[in-house]
């Protein structure tokens, strides 16, 4: 009788803790809330956000399965066995007219362009999870910290998952941050953060905001939301920032649909295009694309330069770590885009001629090589 009531003690004391960490302010969730029926969204029905083409939810069998393959299943080279090898730029010494993006690594990215400074995604926490000491960044792959970020013009958040809205990050950038662009219902986080409303602006999807000389518009995506229990209560999103003489896509996280070709009959070419690449499973095709789906994206978005993300620093699904960047390699032949594959913290110009590292492959002894052009 004893043994039950000590380990009756231990369950309610486990579940009282979680229950009062996940009442806290980095997980606590997020709604949209209409103010009205006129703003309703054609795809919100039923308190959640819905893509257009696909199936809403996975069946409890599969979330079962794949919840199992994440505890039990073990992939050969799904991390790296050395650490990643970097090349960080100095943001705070660059020229702001000069137009210009960094990778920072999965699907962060710092971008100058026409003199405004964005920031997307940023997570410079050494985890992308709720639980510490899960899903941690690749060893060398975390070099930036906000203490390196100069003044942001705009931050912009594609969604609320945690590899991409992160909690003290985004608390570290409040001072250096001008304005907060997201997604329709993701401002609550920023609210229940500290960020002051006049500091925000939430878009509905081919929404405009103006950012200087330059427009950004927050455009479709094949997602899903949520951080913890509650999914699809905020919307998920790409952007497009159009310059006077550069236009740049970032995907965001998506499954593959016409939504691309749609991007671009509108708003393309673009000069500049990151797509995402990595995280894909058969468990999850709709809103993770293979390698071979991102690179046919970067075609149907009429790119001219590529740079692959969301890859080479979290383990988010069952592939080798270096299998995106590798398959995407060969799906682009057919097409006539340019892809530069830049270290993580690489500078990337316009006006240099776009390079390739083969820094997966030996991360202590890479070097130049030719750059990948299409097969005419």
């Amino acid at each position: 009788m004893i043994w039950f009531i000590v380990a009756l003690v231990v369950i309610i004391t486990i579940v009282v803790s979680l229950v009062i960490i996940l009442s806290r302010a980095p997980y606590k969730s997020a709604n949209y809330h209409p103010l009205s029926p006129n703003t309703l969204r054609a795809n919100y029905r039923d308190k959640q956000f819905h893509n257009d083409h696909m199936p809403q939810h996975q069946s409890a069998t599969n979330e079962s399965s794949i919840l199992f393959r994440f505890l039990f299943q073990r992939i050969h080279g799904a991390r790296p066995n050395k650490p990643i090898a970097t090349d960080k730029t100095n943001l705070l010494t660059l020229d702001p007219q000069t137009d210009l993006a960094v990778w920072l690594g999965h699907s962060s990215s710092f971008i100058q362009l026409d003199g405004m400074r964005f920031l997307i995604d940023p997570v410079f926490s050494n985890n992308a999870s709720p639980i510490p000491a899960t899903n941690r960044a690749f060893a060398g792959s975390n070099i930036y910290v906000a203490t390196d970020m100069p003044a942001i013009d705009y931050l912009l958040i594609t969604h609320d998952h945690w590899d991409h809205l992160d909690y003290p990050s985004i608390v570290a950038l409040k001072e250096k941050v001008h304005h907060v662009i997201v997604p329709l219902g993701v401002g609550g986080y920023f609210r229940q953060w500290g960020y002051p409303d006049d500091m925000i602006t939430e878009c509905d999807w081919n929404q405009h905001t103006f950012a200087g000389k330059v427009t950004v518009v927050t455009l479709p995506a094949q997602h899903f939301s949520g951080r913890l229990f509650h999914k699809n209560r905020t919307l998920w999103a790409s952007y497009a920032l159009l310059g006077e003489h550069k236009r740049i896509f970032l995907s965001g996280d998506s499954g593959y649909s016409s939504h691309f070709a749609a991007i671009a009959e509108q708003y393309g070419p673009f000069d500049l295009t990151f797509i995402e690449c990595g995280q894909y499973d058969t468990a999850w095709p709709h809103v993770h694309m293979t390698p071979e789906q991102s690179a046919q994206a970067a075609a149907d978005l009429k790119s001219k330069l590529v740079i692959t993300q969301h890859h080479s620093k979290f383990k988010l699904a069952f592939h080798r770590w270096q299998e995106p960047i590798e398959r995407f390699i060969k799906a682009k032949t057919p097409y006539d885009y340019q892809l530069t594959c830049p270290m993580i913290g690489q500078c990337v110009t316009f006006n240099d001629p776009p390079c390739h590292h083969h820094w997966w492959q030996n991360q202590h002894e890479y070097s130049l090589t030719q750059t990948i052009t299409a097969k005419k």
